[in-house]
């Protein structure tokens, strides 16, 4: 017989959201534990160790705040800290803060229910061992559950194929090898670049072009690192009151049409020249309106077309969707990547992919060999990690069933039906849309503060109110309708994943806006809630 371990509260996942979640909880007194699929910290980060992987948020701020003496002992070394940078981070704070030992490492969950007489909820894992506890917390990360490749014939093919989501620690080596990649999403722009230049010849593979701002990666000055460090605090609260979490933004003031022609392209122009993902908060209406939407777009491209040499290579490199509207990348000479002599691109919609073949890809008008097959074909973003697990609430409903529609939420922090389970930056949740660690860290401190007031009102169940959650359904749907983000199939909306009925997943509305309606809840003891 297994025995079951029993816990105050049980989180889910060893990434930033649950290391912090874990820490919030310990401090208060809660017995709790972290259960993790993965040998290690880090989450994302330790899972995403493709060539080039980096995060698109400037290191001085893709950082905890929680602790200053952790902020200021830390020293990052690159503007944009990359993947091993990140992950060495991750490893830090779990053994600063004692949490490895509270971590239950190579755990994958495939089974939560609830238990509605005894307001238990049981995890079982892949491996035989079952946790109860009183409260659950998924902290299973946004971009966590990679897609499988579905392509006809990958059983056939002979030669060696990844997926940039589940990339061998030990790295891949690339040097005399012939390599294909299947997409141009953001882990695609982050490594082509880096692949090119090992590999004997590199083909890409391209269905939607992408807007791409050069990320400018450079070592961060001292002075710099040593002004933000004595400005930490005011820059923490500027970054909660920013709509995309960031506090040292520079932030729009002015409509497009506000200001010349000229004004403009030197503004396009400064903000190209930083370098990063800020381009689009150039002017307020960028992502408002399509004669803004088109201006800015228009700047990227002729941008594009100054870079790659070839104009038909150039041609194809250039976006016909909405700027915005899809994740917004930052690149290192991703561009100048298709000037080389070993890198072709390959439309696929004028010449469909139809399969691999024992030597490599099959396109509708040639067969391509290859010694290496990468697929960087994205995530099942936000949801897919929280559908594996088989999740059953009250009255046996199952969360899959009820999110056939598409994920719904109340905050993105809890569920109608699943009491005393949360979410951290869940679907209806600013998440992707902001820093995630600014969206992280005042999603644990709510969670935290919620559990700590139902242990001190003694009360033993909260769960989200059906009419609260479609209230809030519902606005997240006019606020992302208000914006161009619905203008083309992203992973926002979940158009990437075959089936997934198409919904816009994160908060439009900002981190302030988000931060009000929040702090509003729990300031009215849990509004739109039911407490038991």
């Amino acid at each position: 017989m297994v025995a079951e371990k029993k816990f105050d509260v049980v989180v889910v996942g060893a990434g930033f959201g649950g290391m912090y979640m874990l820490h919030k909880l310990l401090g208060l007194g809660f017995n709790a534990t972290i259960v993790e699929a993965a040998s290690g910290v880090g989450g994302t980060w330790w899972w995403n160790r493709y060539p080039g992987a980096r995060c698109d948020v400037e290191s001085l701020e893709y950082s905890y705040s929680f602790s200053d003496d952790l902020q200021q002992e830390w020293e990052w070394s690159q503007k944009f800290s990359e993947g091993p940078e990140i992950l060495e981070y991750a490893n830090h704070v779990a053994d600063r803060f004692g949490l490895r030992q509270h971590i239950n490492f190579n755990t994958k969950i495939n089974s939560v229910t609830y238990d509605e007489s005894n307001h238990i909820w049981t995890l079982k894992s892949m491996n035989g061992d079952v946790y109860q506890s009183n409260y659950c917390v998924m902290a299973t990360g946004t971009l966590s559950d990679p897609n499988e490749p579905k392509f006809n014939g990958l059983s056939d093919y002979q030669g060696d194929w990844y997926l940039t989501g589940k990339w061998p620690h030990e790295g891949v080596d690339f040097q005399g090898k012939t390599v294909g990649i299947i997409g141009t999403g953001s882990s695609a722009v982050q490594a082509i670049p880096v692949i090119a230049k090992d590999a004997k010849h590199l083909t890409v593979f391209q269905r939607t072009a992408n807007y791409s701002i050069p990320a400018n990666q450079q070592v961060l000055p001292p002075e710099e690192v040593a002004e933000v460090k004595a400005n930490y605090s005011e820059i923490r609260q500027q970054a909660r009151q920013d709509q995309a979490g960031i506090g040292r933004r520079a932030r729009a003031e002015v409509n497009i049409f506000e200001v010349s022609p000229e004004e403009r392209e030197a503004e396009f122009q400064k903000r190209w020249d930083k370098g990063g993902t800020g381009f689009t908060a150039a002017y307020k209406d960028i992502l408002e309106t399509d004669e803004a939407n088109a201006i800015a777009a228009e700047f990227v491209k002729r941008q594009i077309k100054k870079i790659v040499k070839d104009p038909k290579v150039a041609e194809l490199l250039c976006p016909t969707n909405t700027i915005g509207c899809k994740r917004l990348c930052a690149d290192t000479e991703y561009f100048e990547t298709y000037n080389r002599d070993n890198v072709n691109l390959i439309d696929i919609n004028s010449n469909p992919i139809e399969g691999l073949y024992e030597k490599g890809i099959k396109t509708q008008d040639q067969n391509f060999e290859f010694d290496i097959v990468i697929f960087a074909i994205g995530f099942d973003a936000m949801t897919g990690a929280l559908k594996a697990m088989n999740i059953v609430g009250k009255n046996g409903v199952e969360l899959n069933k009820k999110w056939e529609e598409g994920p719904i939420t109340y905050l993105g922090l809890s569920v109608s039906g699943f009491p005393n389970l949360f979410t951290i930056t869940g679907p209806g949740s600013p998440s992707v849309l902001s820093n995630m660690m600014t969206s992280i860290e005042q999603h644990v401190e709510w969670i935290a503060e919620c559990i700590n007031y139902m242990h001190e009102q003694q009360k033993v169940e909260i769960d989200a109110d059906i009419q609260s959650e479609e209230d809030w359904g519902e606005h997240v749907e006019d606020v992302a309708s208000a914006t161009l983000r619905y203008g083309c199939n992203s992973w926002y909306v979940g158009a990437n994943v075959p089936g997934k009925r198409r919904i816009f997943m994160p908060y439009a509305g900002g981190i302030p806006k988000y931060n009000e309606k929040c702090e509003e809840v729990s300031s009215n003891g849990y509004k739109g809630y039911t407490l038991v």
